[in-house]
């Protein structure tokens, strides 16, 4: 193809859930225009379909799978009776065949084609460099919180908090819009402003912010006089460079011991993972191994530069600790003596993508290889079980699905919805005395403590509202208190022995 290019070899993250329910409108779209992709993707079976009214059936004759599409091409573009309703009508239809071919659920989640906005979007998550405000939020149906709040970030310095829910952007209600929609809202040009009403503890608050480039996807800080943390959220371009500043400066005021988070590091690019994994073990040691089809294996190894002040690592890794994650995390397993895994079981991913763009900006991601750790294991849907196994409290993993209006929950009902609330209430050191749905009068009473606490209604029910200032607290309380971080208080408890 003479208007690809290579771009960077990249261990694909994991399929998010938004990035699963955008897997689904994908197939939806398939099926909605199924004639277009026949060609194409050898798993669809072509069958006629008489109506009322058709007369006859013609035979196209295609001696050549090219002529094959070109004919469907020119039908589906010139007698289609919707085509009428696209201003491109063949760009649209040769972008879902594009989407039909790469597109195997059953053998490989990670190959795709990715339209021209899908690849900027896509980069951005890896690099995590965009101009915004600095901040990582959950969707949770109806409205949107802040989960992270990035340090130095325009956000930061503006005063948000992790548990704010957005309410408005630039006075637009952003209430039950998607994550993608809120996100084009709050990004925009460098040093222009933005104003966004918050909802914190039941009140409105509204904070302008100036937008600036965002470029962090690590952060590190010292504990105490001796052991350090690195969390490092994705392996972007530019995250080698910002660990080896951490840890430079770190290692200034005394590092010998450090805390690695992985957890929620979805992956990254392999150059990137590779130069990081510089700074803990020796030159020439052996990091990873791919395995490619033909069954030829290239072997990754480290260039040197080791910070050798660093006498032990505690690595944190979660569900979501996946692909680069994963090598990094089995790299300093199997060649350090000195390194303790915690946490509970990673997600398992062990295959490597390229990615290929096309001169209109679109490219196309597939799988080229499996990885295997330096001892040859490959961890492809088994996940990395931990050294020490530490699983986050009930009330942080519970499903918070989102309330309608409508929705009311009061004494002697049974919901899954109550059971969150009551997990959370306990967390939040609220005395609850039953966490398995059903709602009693001890929770009738406690809802209404909080309720007064938050100057919400004091109704004694769970509505929406006290729901989501429920999530809200819960997600502010998390956030901001690491006492509560019981796999990170784990991770100090080991260093500190």
């Amino acid at each position: 193809m003479n208007d690809e290019k290579n771009i960077r070899v990249k261990l694909e993250r994991h399929l998010w859930p938004d990035e699963i329910e955008q897997l689904e409108k994908q197939k939806q779209k398939k099926l909605k225009i199924i004639a277009i992709v026949l060609g194409l993707v050898v798993t669809f079976v072509f069958g006629i379909l008489v109506g009322i009214g058709q007369s006859r059936t013609d035979i196209i004759s295609n001696d050549e799978k090219t002529s094959k599409l070109s004919s469907m091409l020119n039908i589906m573009s010139n007698e289609w009776f919707f085509a009428s309703e696209y201003d491109d009508v063949e760009g649209y239809l040769l972008d879902r065949a594009y989407y039909g071919m790469t597109s195997n659920p059953d053998v490989d989640l990670h190959t795709t084609y990715m339209s021209k906005e899908e690849v900027e979007s896509f980069t951005q998550s890896i690099n995590m460099h965009f101009v915004g405000i600095g901040v990582q939020f959950y969707n949770s149906g109806e409205y949107s919180v802040v989960k992270k709040v990035f340090k130095n970030s325009p956000a930061d310095k503006a005063g948000v908090v992790a548990g704010d829910i957005f309410n408005k952007v630039d006075g637009k209600d952003v209430k039950k819009i998607t994550s993608d929609e809120l996100a084009k809202l709050v990004k925009g040009e460098s040093g222009s402003a933005v104003e966004i009403e918050f909802i914190r503890q039941n009140t409105p608050i509204t904070i302008n912010i100036i937008r600036q480039e965002i470029n962090a996807t690590s952060y590190g800080e010292m504990i105490n006089d001796k052991t350090g943390y690195i969390e490092i959220y994705q392996f972007g371009e530019t995250t080698a460079s910002e660990v080896k500043d951490y840890l430079t400066t770190m290692s200034e005021k005394g590092l010998e011991k450090l805390v690695i988070d992985l957890r929620d590091n979805g992956g990254g690019y392999l150059d990137t993972l590779v130069n990081l994994l510089n700074y803990f073990l020796p030159k020439d040691t052996l990091v990873m191994q791919q395995e490619y089809s033909d069954g030829k294996i290239e072997f990754s190894k480290t260039s040197g530069g080791n910070f050798e002040n660093i006498k032990e690592i505690v690595v944190l890794i979660n569900e979501n600790s996946a692909s680069a994650s994963e090598v990094m995390t089995l790299a300093l397993k199997e060649q350090r003596s000195d390194v303790t895994i915690v946490g509970v079981k990673s997600y398992g991913k062990g295959t490597v993508q390229v990615t290929k763009s096309f001169s209109d900006g679109s490219a196309i991601k597939y799988t080229t290889s499996k990885w295997l750790s330096p001892n040859g294991v490959w961890i492809n849907k088994k996940g990395i079980e931990p050294d020490i196994e530490v699983k986050k409290p009930d009330a942080i993993s519970a499903n918070y699905s989102s309330m309608t209006d409508e929705e009311v929950y009061v004494e002697d009902t049974v919901s899954e919805k109550v059971k969150s609330a009551q997990l959370a209430l306990d967390f939040l050191g609220y005395g609850v005395d039953r966490k398995d749905g059903y709602f009693n009068s001890n929770f009738k009473d406690v809802l209404m403590q909080f309720q007064k606490d938050f100057l919400l209604n004091v109704s004694g029910s769970l509505d929406s509202n006290t729901y989501k200032t429920i999530y809200s607290a819960l997600a502010k309380e998390w956030s901001l208190n690491k006492q509560n971080d019981v796999q990170y208080q784990k991770a100090l408890e080991i260093l500190n022995d």
